[in-house]
């Protein structure tokens, strides 16, 4: 869409998405980063096949991604801020299935998240370094690919501080304010992403939390059921805040 041009001439730009943390028909956003930017890896590391009686004979990848999954846990834990939320996860890990034979493959993957482009980009960085090299060390060789080309890596999620507090003044002049919260950073991610790296943007939640209906889980749920008493709310407050912003600038 923005490579189409649908952004041009575009000056500010507002989302929400339901939320089953927050109670219905709170609103719920923060200023600065709010969401993680998300990667997705896939590491194959290639080794020389051989029989578990005889490993002398052979190069044994399982080793290899075993050492560099002990590596990539202390990219948080041993290389980050503490007060800089990152997370490194290991999701994938697929050899052979037999139990005689050392395989010339081993297939390892995850996803990282980060709340700065910077770091994010880091990790990406050393997941590849620490994979490769660890592989490395076991006599192994390592590719390792992030889907660059398709899609697969959503930046952080970066609210603007002046359209946060026209969310916030236009939230609370409708609703209340009872029913506005500023909300902590969430690591989920949203492809919203690339929108408020061009413009000035603000992304926000509706809450749904209604335990008596049972809207109490995630959309990305089998399971989710949505307390449609918000959707009056909802609309409302979209409506509201891109009717009021229009205003104010004279449009």
């Amino acid at each position: 869409m923005i490579q189409d041009g649908a952004l041009e001439n575009v000056e500010a730009i507002f989302g929400a998405h339901v939320f089953h943390n927050i109670e219905t028909s709170i609103i719920g956003s923060r200023p600065g980063s709010f969401l993680a930017g998300c990667g997705i890896f896939r590491a194959v590391i290639s080794a020389k096949k051989g029989t578990s009686t005889n490993p002398h004979h052979s190069t044994n990848p399982v080793l290899a991604a075993s050492a560099a999954i002990i590596s990539l846990q202390g990219l948080v834990s041993r290389e980050s801020d503490p007060l800089d939320s990152q997370v490194v996860s290991v999701t994938l890990f697929n050899g052979a299935d037999n139990h005689d034979i050392i395989p010339d493959t081993v297939v390892i993957g995850g996803t990282f998240r980060a709340f700065s482009n910077t770091t994010f980009y880091y990790l990406l960085e050393r997941i590849k370094q620490v994979i490769v090299e660890q592989s490395s060390v076991f006599r192994c060789s390592a590719e390792v690919n992030f889907f660059e080309n398709e899609n697969s890596i959503y930046p952080p999620t970066i609210n603007d501080e002046k359209m946060f507090e026209h969310l916030k003044k236009v939230s609370i002049d409708l609703l209340g304010q009872k029913n506005f919260m500023v909300v902590p950073p969430v690591m989920g991610s949203e492809d919203y992403s690339f929108y408020s790296q061009v413009i000035p943007s603000t992304f926000y939640f509706i809450g749904i939390r209604n335990e008596t209906l049972g809207s109490t889980v995630t959309g990305h749920s089998p399971h989710f059921n949505i307390d449609e008493d918000v959707l009056p709310t909802g609309a409302a407050t979209h409506a509201t805040i891109a009717e009021r912003y229009l205003i104010e600038h004279g449009k």
